[in-house]
């Protein structure tokens, strides 16, 4: 079986607060890195009240402290809200602490409202279309440091961090081939261009210093648990977090409901079956049968897999039952 990462939003729960998220996070990575999973991305999101990773860095280096052979890196950091120097001294430091240990995904989105994006960037002259030529100066930051170089990452300069391109759409794809970096697509809600941009990125891809030939990293949201009802019920705070983000009202992650999807109406349901489509949910046999599945029908080269739980040991569990059926836990002992 290919590769497995993890894909952790730190969610804030009913009742929690955004300290007890992060020590949540901090205790999955410690079991994912026993489990075998090989990375452990986290993502930047802000003014978004279940998720805790806005802070994206800081979190990236609690993270690696606490473990000590994931790899670990964010799935991503939102270019157009940073300076791309910034971001390469941000992640050269992290490199410097943890070497051999860190990766940079980048997305083009703001992963907020338009008026948290003002805020964070305080003007927003600054086109979104900007984005290949700031991946370009943020990887020109990476390389070793000429002569007279009146603008330098220090840290940074000569860590080569590994570089990779998030996205949702074609554009994504796109770049990540001309440029000759991974590419990851954020399936786990936004499945409609998926197979698209797979397609589009491996027949565009153009070999670099970076990587030989084409590498895809898909997002896949999985809930696992010891019956299929019970997985069922464990989805079912996924999918309320989903209606209240599609209707404005996004909060904390809910716990699971009892017949939830009784309660959608007909187009809350067709919304839901569209955008969480890359979803395996079930008892360890249904599990193991749908990530099999996914991966012959994509092709994919690594999985991201996701689970929006609301109580941590079942959190766990599922991501330790993705990990055994596929055979990782083994080859981690």
């Amino acid at each position: 079986m290919i590769p497995f990462s993890v894909l952790d939003l730190s969610p804030i729960v009913q009742g929690g607060d955004a300290a007890q998220s992060f020590r949540s996070t901090v205790d999955l990575a410690q079991h994912a890195e026993g489990w075998g999973y090989r990375r452990y991305w986290l993502a930047e999101h802000h003014g978004m009240p279940g998720i805790a990773s806005a802070a994206t860095a800081v979190l990236i280096g609690q993270v690696a402290a606490h473990t000590r052979r994931i790899r670990v890196g964010a799935g991503g950091i939102m270019l157009p809200n940073h300076s791309p120097l910034v971001i390469a001294e941000q992640f050269g430091t992290l490199e410097s602490l943890f070497p051999g240990r860190i990766d940079l995904g980048l997305g083009r989105a703001p992963g907020s409202d338009q008026a948290t994006a003002r805020a964070l960037r305080r003007k927003l002259e600054e086109d979104v279309d900007e984005f290949p030529q700031d991946v370009v100066e943020l990887i020109n930051y990476f390389e070793p440091a000429e002569p007279g170089q009146s603008i330098r990452a220090v840290p940074g300069a000569g860590l080569r961090v590994p570089v990779w391109i998030l996205g949702s759409s074609l554009f994504g794809a796109q770049l990540a081939a001309h440029l000759g970096l991974p590419y990851a697509f954020a399936s786990h809600f936004a499945p409609a261009q998926m197979m698209a941009a797979c397609e589009t990125y491996r027949k565009l891809f153009r070999p670099s210093r970076f990587l030989a030939q084409p590498y895809v990293m898909l997002g896949l949201n999985v809930f696992a648990a010891d019956t299929d009802a019970q997985a069922q019920l464990l989805f079912t705070s996924l999918q309320q977090a989903f209606i209240n983000l599609r209707s404005g009202r996004p909060g904390l992650l809910q716990p699971p409901v009892e017949g939830y999807a009784s309660r959608l109406n007909p187009a809350e349901m067709s919304m839901i079956k569209q955008a969480l489509s890359c979803t395996v949910v079930g008892d360890p046999q249904t599990v193991r049968q749908g990530l099999e599945d996914f991966v012959a029908r994509t092709g994919a080269d690594e999985l991201m897999i996701t689970a929006q739980i609301f109580d941590h040991q079942a959190r766990l569990r599922s991501y330790q039952i993705a990990a055994e059926v596929c055979g990782h836990a083994a080859v981690a002992a």
